[in-house]
């Protein structure tokens, strides 16, 4: 079912959404002070071209034991970066691709697909897209460190 949502996902407009992330990570890359946004770039592209069956976890959720402060203040700062040169116009593109996916019935689940894509553009640094099993895994670990 994944790959049959995928093939639709790409079908009708998520072709269009990658690319722009795949442009996003280009200007990433030349725009030297906006070289660490890359990976972040690269990360949400992933997810962009095959949302159905992967989810973008915090880097703290899946990896704990290696939650920084400095690092957190520091994506901070990048995710600001980020929202006023990339983060708009893909956040819109998404909900463009949304709206239009939506408007056919047989879309609705990629645009909801694509809505959620738009939340992680707008602050994306620090999000590592997995497997939904990892991803729940990762949770049900860190709830039982929790608790």
């Amino acid at each position: 079912m994944r790959t049959v949502l995928n093939v639709l996902n790409f079908v009708l407009g998520g072709f269009f959404t990658t690319l722009g992330w795949l442009i996003a990570t280009f200007f990433s890359v030349v725009l030297i002070f906006t070289l660490p946004l890359t990976r972040s770039c690269w990360e949400i592209t992933k997810i962009s071209l095959l949302p159905f069956g992967n989810e973008a976890i915090h880097v703290d959720e899946l990896y704990p034991e290696k939650s920084n402060t400095l690092l957190t203040a520091g994506g901070s700062l990048l995710n600001i970066v980020w929202l006023v040169l990339f983060g708009w116009w893909l956040c819109l593109s998404h909900i463009v691709a949304g709206i239009a996916q939506c408007i056919t019935i047989i879309g609705i689940p990629v645009g909801i697909a694509n809505f959620k894509i738009a939340a992680i553009a707008l602050w994306p640094v620090g999000r590592r897209v997995v497997s939904v099993e990892v991803a729940q895994q990762a949770r049900i670990e860190n709830a039982r460190r929790r608790f």
